[in-house]
């Protein structure tokens, strides 16, 4: 069989594009990448959060055609259970679930007011009220997560789906200069400090591609 097939979109801006993508690494699998441009309308629409129907990333394996970011991870977690990409413990499997989906459809006002942008840095971003909160969220998030489980991941020893979902807003944090507190700080870098995430972050650096909307500090 054919290696499977990762459509994903800029590496630079897509945040769920990186979530799909991690899984993938993070469960062992080699993909062939298929990147649709940002210049792409229906692309762009998506990135900037316009789209009612965000369908990348999505994977191709075999006749199996996947498209939902938590639908990608269950099914790699079907195929390589041992890769960790949910918790044995169904008390902690429920716990990383309900993250995970809450990631999945909530925290607008974070993802429209922090869109994800590796190259840029805004070291005196004003973050407004209701961002805030989604933060705050965030934080409580990642605190519960590390007073359950020990750290230095939010489930344990090694990355799971839950660090996959929540790597792009680690980006964001560290892109507009969000304070945090000593232990989410080094969570942050301990994200960033993976192979894959500098893999990824050196392919979007590299990137030709702007988008003029999410390169503006608003």
């Amino acid at each position: 069989m054919a290696l499977p097939v990762l459509t994903i979109s800029s590496k630079n801006y897509g945040a769920w594009a990186l979530r799909g993508w991690l899984m993938c690494r993070l469960a062992g699998w080699e993909v062939v990448e298929k990147t649709i441009s940002p210049d792409d309308p229906a692309m762009k629409a998506e990135i900037l959060l316009l789209s009612s129907s965000v369908r990348v990333p999505s994977l191709l394996h075999g006749d199996v055609h996947v498209w939902d970011t938590l639908a990608i991870g269950e099914y790699l977690n079907e195929l390589k259970p041992a890769a960790g990409l949910l918790p044995l413990d169904p008390k902690a499997r429920a716990h990383c679930r309900s993250i995970c989906g809450e990631m999945h459809s909530g925290f607008s006002a974070l993802r429209s007011s922090l869109p994800m942008n590796l190259k840029a840095r805004f070291s005196e971003f004003k973050v407004w009220s209701r961002a805030q909160a989604d933060i705050d969220r965030v934080v409580d998030i990642w605190r519960d997560c590390f007073a359950a489980y020990g750290g230095p991941f939010l489930f344990g020893a090694r990355p799971c789906m839950a660090d996959a979902m929540y790597a792009p807003v680690v980006t964001r944090f560290l892109s507009y200069n969000v304070t945090l507190d000593d232990v989410c700080e080094a969570y942050c870098l301990q994200i960033m400090a993976l192979p894959d995430m500098k893999e990824w972050v050196e392919a979007a650096l590299s990137e030709p591609d702007d988008i003029d909307e999410l390169d503006a500090e608003f």
